[in-house]
């Protein structure tokens, strides 16, 4: 896996505070803008409007909040990096923010001079997290689709009277033509009566059968984080003068 780029500099994104109307965040707000970002405060959160690449959510564990509303089942993170605000540190609120996936706390009352190394750890913590989280997504994938590739090798065999390795050989240079995953091929080749390895040459319609809008954002990419190219080459050193100017 290659190395993640370190995102050290936040300008252009935003901060979402959820919290309730007791929540006391100027100060939080002030370095958010002093941080080039944009600040909103919100009570009633909508976790598809959230995006992982522009967003950061503050989320307040004092007002009892759900993290069903921002966690999808089956998942441990949620739609956007959380950073974690703490006052009464009761194990109960504590276990709530980690329900929630805030990968950073940040301590109320909200000191400026925190604010910008729990951004680093909240954004920087989420992407490595997803990266894993996709990376186990496409293992899962793969270890299931072996059977079919099982299948293909052994149909092989009995038609053309090949070796498994011959026959795995052949699968192998058939879904590398048509750069297809070796999984995802054979599922095509086995799900297809009569299909056999030259029938398969429409390389559109099976990714398209394969895939039918599962296509997913490469997390793990040097420049995985969505942002442009621009931002990502000067965050070598706008993080220390961000750092310096909160």
């Amino acid at each position: 896996m290659n190395a993640q780029r370190l995102i050290q500099n936040f300008r252009g994104m935003r901060g979402v505070l959820w919290g309730g109307p007791a929540t006391a965040a100027e100060t939080l707000q002030t370095t958010l803008v002093r941080l080039g970002m944009t600040a909103v405060r919100i009570q009633d959160i909508d976790a598809q409007a959230l995006n992982c690449d522009r967003d950061v959510l503050f989320v307040d564990g004092d007002c009892g909040l759900d993290p069903a509303l921002v966690v999808s089942t089956g998942c441990a993170l949620p739609q956007a990096p959380a950073v974690g605000l703490v006052g009464v540190e009761a194990p109960s609120r504590l276990r709530a923010l980690s329900d929630t996936g805030v990968t950073a706390f940040l301590r109320k009352p909200v000191h400026a001079a925190a604010v910008y190394s729990s951004l680093f750890l909240a954004v920087n913590g989420y992407r490595r997290l997803r990266c894993l989280e996709l990376q186990i997504a496409e293992h899962d994938r793969r270890r299931r689709g072996r059977r079919f590739v099982i299948k293909a090798v052994v149909s092989l065999m009995q038609t053309s009277g090949m070796t498994d390795d011959e026959a795995y050989a052949q699968l192998r240079r058939a879904s590398m033509r048509l750069r297809m995953g070796i999984e995802d091929y054979a599922e095509a080749l086995v799900l297809r009566p009569g299909a056999s390895l030259a029938a398969i040459d429409d390389t559109s319609t099976i990714i398209q059968e394969r895939t039918d809008g599962t296509e997913q954002d490469d997390v793990c990419s040097e420049h995985g984080d969505g942002r442009d190219l621009d931002n990502a080459a000067d965050s070598q050193g706008g993080g220390a003068d961000q750092a310096r100017c909160a």
